[in-house]
């Protein structure tokens, strides 16, 4: 029973996440910590970073680990068919219905009205993802008693690094992720 509730709640990811990987999260995250209490919210913020450091879809990689968590080899392999089989699918459909009817107006505007609410669920989903680094708990407990400093300096450093000097992403991740460390190890923060 467990192995067709993995496979359905990622077939659903799948089948809903237009936008890609990051437009997915919240549908995980929904799936997986509310829905099903597979995770609870700290880990599902691990999962996160973790899939975004790992290479490869950031959807795909959060259902093989969740697969792995819940039911191992077998639950990871049918949590990534069910996040990838919807998009297989409507690829495979929409190609041939894009190829031909690509010059109609209908369908321009349809691919023009949902790049914004594409941008919507990227940005709810970074918002999520950046609210639960820096304060501990879950969002809806936000509390400035909980505010995580150490986070907000590194997520600042990182965000300043990126946007004036251009840095690569991996560089920074590896940076953060060392200096987090040192920082947690050598100070009793």
């Amino acid at each position: 029973m467990i192995y067709l509730q993995l496979f359905l709640s990622f077939f659903q990811v799948g089948l809903f996440s237009f936008g890609g990987g990051y437009a997915a999260v919240p549908l995980i995250q929904n799936q997986i910590v509310e829905t099903h209490h597979w995770l609870e919210l700290s880990q599902f913020a691990d999962l996160v970073t973790i899939a975004e450091m790992t290479p490869g879809p950031i959807a795909i990689n959060s259902a093989t680990f969740v697969g792995q968590q819940v039911a191992g080899l077998p639950g990871a392999i049918l949590c990534t068919l069910g996040c990838i089989l919807p998009s297989f699918i409507l690829v495979l459909m929409l190609s041939c219905l894009y190829m031909k009817y690509r010059s109609m107006k209908a369908m321009q505007g349809i691919l023009a009205g949902l790049r914004p609410a594409i941008v919507a669920m990227i940005a709810g989903a970074g918002m999520s993802i950046l609210l639960l680094a820096l304060f501990q708990g879950a969002l809806s407990h936000i509390r400035l008693g909980n505010f995580r400093v150490v986070e907000c300096m590194l997520f600042l450093v990182s965000l300043f690094l990126l946007r004036r000097y251009r840095i690569s992403p991996i560089a920074v991740i590896f940076g953060s992720g060392i200096v987090g460390t040192l920082i947690y190890t050598l100070l009793p923060v």
